[in-house]
C-alpha cells in the first residue's frame, strides 16, 4: 500500500516538476537548443533552499546572461525565512521578501548575487507579470529565459508565463529539485536528502493542490477558468492517480489564501 502511495505522488510529482533538459549545463543548451547560454535565468522564491543552491551553480557556470531573483511575501514566506536563519544564523531574515532572503543567502554562502531582485509579487500570477516588467524597465533582452520554481509549482509557472508571451520566446524550465519518494519500513519518506525540502505531508499537500489549479475548467486556472494561466493538458493517468492520492489522503489539496489573491 505505502509503495502504491509512493508511486503515485512520484507521478504527480514528475508531472508538475518539468525539466526541459536533464542537466543544466552548456552542454546541455547547445545540444537541444543551439544556445550557449540562456538569456535571463530566473529563480522564483517559492522554492525551497535547493533552488538557491541551483541558482549559485547556474551563476558561476554562466548558464545565463542576467539572473533574477522574483519572490515578495506570500504562503510560504515564513518557512524560507525561518529555514535560513536557522542554518545560517548570520543571515537576517525576519520580514523580508523571498527575494532578498535568497540574495542574502547567496551572498553568504555562495559570495555571489542576482542582477535584480522583485520584491512585492505575492503570488504566481504576478510573479510572472511583475518579472516582465522588471525585464521591459531594465530593457533586459530575454529571447530565452531559464525558468526554476520550486518542483510542485513549475508548470503552473511555465503555463503563467505562456500566457502573457508570444511562442518566440523560448522557455527552459528547470524545477528546483527532483523528489523521489519510496516506502521504507512502512513509512513514506524520500530516496535521498534535498536541502530545505518540504515534510513528506506538506509536499504532498502542495502537489494535490497543483491539479485543481492547472486544470481547464471552470473552476481551474486555464482560460476556461479564472484565465490565470495558458492551457495545460493534464493526462488522463495524471488525473487518475491524483483521484487516487484524494482516496487516500481525502481532500488535502491546498486553497488559494485570499490574502495573497488576484492570481494565486
Amino acid at each position: 500500500m505505502k509503495k502504491s502511495t509512493a508511486d503515485a505522488i512520484n507521478i504527480l510529482g514528475q508531472f508538475c516538476g518539468m525539466r526541459d533538459v536533464e542537466c543544466l549545463n552548456t552542454e546541455a543548451l547547445m545540444a537541444k537548443y543551439s544556445i550557449p547560454q540562456a538569456d535571463v535565468f530566473v529563480l522564483f522564491g517559492g522554492s525551497i533552499l535547493e533552488g538557491g543552491d541551483l541558482l549559485a551553480q547556474a551563476i558561476k557556470d554562466r548558464i545565463a546572461k542576467v539572473y533574477v531573483i522574483v519572490g515578495g511575501a506570500r504562503h510560504t514566506t515564513e518557512a524560507l525565512r525561518q529555514k535560513v536563519h536557522s542554518e545560517y544564523p548570520a543571515i537576517e531574515t525576519t520580514g523580508l521578501p523571498e527575494a532578498e532572503v535568497f540574495q542574502r543567502y547567496l551572498k553568504e554562502v555562495y559570495s555571489c548575487e542576482a542582477d535584480y531582485l522583485e520584491t512585492k509579487s505575492t503570488n504566481c500570477g504576478n510573479n510572472i507579470t511583475y518579472l516582465l516588467d522588471l525585464l521591459k524597465e531594465n530593457q533586459v533582452k530575454c529571447s530565452s529565459i531559464i525558468l526554476c520554481q520550486d518542483a510542485t509549482m513549475q508548470r503552473r509557472m511555465n503555463a503563467g508565463l505562456r500566457k502573457y508571451t508570444s511562442d518566440d520566446l523560448l522557455i527552459i524550465n528547470y524545477a528546483a529539485y527532483r523528489a523521489l519518494v519510496i516506502a521504507e519500513n512502512d513509512t513514506l519518506t524520500y530516496s535521498e536528502p534535498i536541502h530545505g525540502m518540504w515534510d513528506i505531508n506538506r509536499y504532498v499537500n502542495l502537489l494535490m493542490g497543483e491539479i485543481p489549479r492547472l486544470k481547464d475548467d471552470e473552476n481551474g486556472y486555464g482560460p476556461k477558468g479564472k484565465s490565470f494561466i495558458a492551457h495545460v493538458d493534464i493526462p488522463e493517468a495524471v488525473d487518475a492517480t491524483f483521484n487516487k492520492l484524494k482516496a487516500v489522503y481525502g481532500d488535502i489539496t491546498r486553497e488559494a489564501n485570499p490574502e495573497y489573491a488576484s492570481m494565486e
